[in-house]
């Protein structure tokens, strides 16, 4: 089953969003606030764990921010608009942060450049659903 499967199975499915937007964001935000959580993880074995302090504390905090947005999003019944821009906002901030501190690290650690691929997909999700509600 998909995130657009169970979307649809709801009986108010999307509260007028488009039902590809929603599903992308929900989708792209959970599989950042695991991969976040592993790249930290990852800094955490690293040699110079004392030079990645900054990124692992980007990390933890781009996947709570996430894991609440996929969370948030995931609801559809009674869902505060405002409320649901201004998490869009703050996960499009949060994996544009990590997205920069990890992308300085990528030549030296594959989990960072994995990490930063998957906040900037995040980023542009968030941001195109974010636009799509006005």
């Amino acid at each position: 089953m998909s995130t657009i499967d169970m979307i649809t199975s709801h009986p108010h499915p999307t509260g007028g969003l488009p039902v590809e937007l929603l599903a992308e964001a929900i989708d792209a935000a959970s599989a950042c606030a695991r991969i976040c959580t592993a790249c930290a993880d990852a800094c955490l074995a690293e040699e110079s764990v004392a030079e990645m302090r900054d990124c692992i504390r980007t990390d933890l905090d781009c996947a709570d921010v996430c894991a609440a947005t996929a969370s948030v999003l995931s609801r559809r019944t009674g869902t505060i608009s405002g409320a649901v821009k201004e998490l869009l906002s703050a996960c499009r901030v949060a994996c544009a942060t990590c997205a920069d501190d990890c992308g300085s690290h990528a030549d030296m650690h594959a989990h960072c450049a994995i990490c930063a691929e998957a906040c900037r997909r995040c980023e542009t999700a968030c941001a195109e659903l974010l636009s799509a509600i006005g």
